[in-house]
């Protein structure tokens, strides 16, 4: 049998989507810098956190002490706007510049190929003209692959780039090995702006802090850097003004736009005393608001850090992606060097350069950058999105989860109702009323809301709680509190409290409202009945979940009879009530058991914590107010409305659907255009636009999920 070699010619070209390509420091700033460990795999992060942004200006020349400019960005920054010939060089060298230079030359070597076709453009001249329009995008990539080889990391995306390329020019298909590179770095291109806008756009939703501060210092309001005000200072937010640093109002009060914070564009009027947050907008008169935290530990500071982490807690499809590249990049090389040699013991008439250019066609479609790029960003889109609505998630890995979750158990108190009780009776077993002095001296020094209910209470009848000597002031979970006051010993708390101590008290079991039951030295003094208010969306949050098939429970520390009329009016039929902090976690251990849906619970983040660790997907009520919620819970909800919960959960789903629409899309299209250039049809033009095309509509459709409208 006769074997023959033959050089076959083929006007067409190879492609492959997207490589990072390394710039130098000179290089623009939108350029990345990889640490690529197999193809694409962590090349294509684009450092998908993001960098709490600093304030803009020094108004009085003083540097900011906490914010040292620490991007960290994996970018090369030309921070200086560099004159002269250095900004000169940085602009030649830019990615857009360098993908540019390269598709002018490309099409004017194409038209001179196939429209002028003059007698000098052939040979090296040829070569030389297109290996000149190479340079500019293929060189980086060349150089980072032999860097990276040098380190071990041999089977990267730069080599599937640079065999293809290198190969092509060996054929001589010189346009060809010139647009794989081309189009591959505008693919990047593209991917690179996918990415800084979804991180600038939530970077402007997030971090809304003003730049500046009016301080109170020697009698007199000065404009001051917000990062020199200290803790105790007074600053002055005018109509207008957005609030610089957290605090609580010091003047008589104001309505707050807080739209930027938690999505709602009502306005919210904070008194005297209030809980005042940066970011928010002043919209009524002026305002003194005494500081309670410095700028970069206010709370949105710290929202802002938590989205910074928030994709290095990976989903379980990301991480086995990246995994699935290391391996299959080795795999796609070891197969084009078998379609180059192997057919030779198979076909009668071999000829090396045909097959060679089949294996490069399957170098160039194979890459799986379209799945390593757009899965972290679809993410990160989800994440986005949440954030515009007010919810805060804080990494990919939770997103999988809400698409699981098949129970929903919610705290009563600050989840389902608002938590801002008011004293609705107060029943006195004797003629004294000392009692309830006494009662809200040790009130004013517990959280719960049905405490600040009883202080507010005794200050608003024109006797503010005594300014007493306490002293042994004791918690005791679930049940209440006790202490000396002014040698007196005080109780206040629920029934069980009493019982605890051995005071005798008449059964209150017929009221449904809470009670707050006062013992002052053994006796019974008298109790407080306080009730709380069903929040407005939280009949239509659970009948929302019961829609998506989702079970819903409650647990509460209330007494039962609270919680039963509490789960009537929002339509929840299994409901615990008279829970301590551990019986709540024995009652989530029962769901979780067996079960194979996720469960999560929502709580008000502080004394729910427990369970919130435990469960699935924790997820914290009124997250901006709340520090402890903010570390302990996976989900934020920051607009303490309990409908969020269910958009939470169709957020996930959605973003887990596009995801899984790339992974088809790029799968699909990849192994039919290698089976077609394997088998000799497709050539090496159609494997370029068919991978940058494949890469930029999964680019697309996971940038879509950010202009999603997600309620019902």
């Amino acid at each position: 049998m006769e074997r023959r070699e033959e050089k076959t010619s083929r006007g067409n070209i190879t492609e492959q989507k997207g490589t990072k390509q390394e710039t130098n420091a000179n290089a623009s700033k939108g350029s990345h810098s990889h640490h690529a460990e197999g193809c694409c795999h962590d090349d294509h992060q684009h450092d998908n956190t993001l960098h709490a942004p600093v304030p803009k200006g020094n108004v009085e020349g003083n540097s900011r002490p906490n914010d040292k400019h620490d991007h960290d960005h994996d970018h090369d920054h030309d921070h200086g706007g560099n004159a002269g010939a250095g900004g000169l060089f940085a602009t030649l060298t830019s990615p857009w510049v360098s993908a540019v230079t390269s598709l002018v030359m490309l099409l004017f070597g194409l038209v001179l190929d196939h429209v002028i076709a003059p007698s000098w453009f052939e040979g090296y001249s040829r070569l030389i003209w297109y290996g000149v329009a190479y340079l500019p995008v293929g060189l980086p990539i060349l150089i980072r692959g032999v860097k990276l080889a040098f380190r071990g990391q041999l089977f990267t995306e730069f080599l599937l780039m640079s065999l293809a390329t290198i190969g092509a020019f060996y054929l001589m298909e010189y346009p060809e090995g010139v647009a794989v590179m081309v189009f591959y770095a505008i693919g990047e291109l593209f991917q690179d702006a996918a990415v800084n806008r979804a991180k600038r756009s939530i970077k402007a939703l997030l971090d809304v802090r003003p730049d500046v501060a009016l301080v109170l210092r020697n009698n007199e309001y000065v404009t001051v850097d917000p990062t020199t005000v200290e803790v105790g200072e007074t600053i002055r937010v005018r109509p207008g003004d957005r609030v610089p640093l957290d605090g609580v109002m010091f003047s008589d009060g104001s309505s707050f736009n807080t739209a930027a914070l938690t999505g709602e564009s009502k306005p919210v009027y904070i008194d005297k005393d209030g809980k005042v947050l940066a970011g928010m907008i002043n919209e009524d008169r002026l305002a003194d608001v005494r500081v309670t935290k410095r700028f970069n530990e206010s709370s949105l500071a710290r929202i802002l850090t938590l989205v910074q982490s928030a994709q290095g807690r990976k989903a379980k499809t990301e991480l086995f992606i990246r995994r699935f590249a290391r391996v299959y990049t080795p795999i796609v090389v070891l197969l084009a060097v078998a379609l180059t040699l192997l057919p030779y013991f198979f076909v009668d008439v071999y000829h090396f350069h045909d097959w060679l250019y089949r294996a490069l066609i399957f170098l160039v479609i194979s890459c799986p950058c379209a799945l390593v790029v757009a899965i972290p960003l679809g993410y990160f889109g989800g994440i986005g999105a949440g954030s515009r609505n007010g919810i805060l998630i804080k990494g990919s890995s939770y997103l999988d989860r809400l698409t699981r979750i098949g129970t929903v158990v919610m705290d009563k108190t600050g989840t389902l109702t608002k938590g801002v009780f008011k004293v609705q009776e107060v029943v006195a077993a004797g003629a004294d009323q000392s009692w309830l002095q006494l009662a809200a001296a040790i009130e004013a020094h517990s959280s719960h809301p049905a405490a600040k209910a009883v202080v507010d209470y005794v200050s608003a009848t024109g006797t503010a709680p005594l300014s007493s000597d306490l002293k042994d002031l004791t918690e005791i979970r679930g049940r209440g509190l006790s202490g000396m006051v002014n040698g007196r010993y005080v109780l206040a708390g629920n029934a069980a409290l009493m019982k605890e101590y051995n005071v005798p008290i008449k059964d209150q079991s017929s009221v449904a409202d809470t009670i707050v039951m006062v013992a002052v030295d053994g006796q019974y003094a008298g109790h407080l009945v306080i009730a709380d208010e069903v929040k407005a969306d939280a009949a239509k949050s659970v009948s929302q979940l019961h829609d998506m098939g989702i079970t819903t429970v409650m647990l509460s520390g209330d007494k039962q009879s609270v919680v039963d009329k509490v789960a009537k009016q929002v339509g929840i039929s299994r409901a615990y009530g008279n829970l301590l902090p551990e019986d709540k976690v024995k009652q989530v251990e029962g769901l979780m058991h067996g079960s194979d849906t996720a469960l999560a619970f929502v709580g008000d983040g502080i004394n729910d914590a427990p369970v919130l660790a435990l469960s699935d997907v924790g997820m914290a009520m009124g997250g901006l107010g709340s520090e402890a919620a903010i570390e302990t819970a996976d989900v934020v909800i920051q607009t303490d409305q309990p409908s969020k919960i269910a958009m939470a959960i169709r957020i996930g789903k959605a973003t887990n659907r596009i995801v899984w629409q790339n992974i088809g899309l790029a799968f699909g299209v990849k192994v039919i255009v290698m089976a077609f250039g394997a088998w000799g049809v497709a050539s090496m033009w159609e494997a370029v636009f068919a991978d940058v095309g494949v890469a930029l509509l999964a680019i697309v459709n996971a940038v879509r999920i950010q202009r999603m409208n997600f309620e019902p």
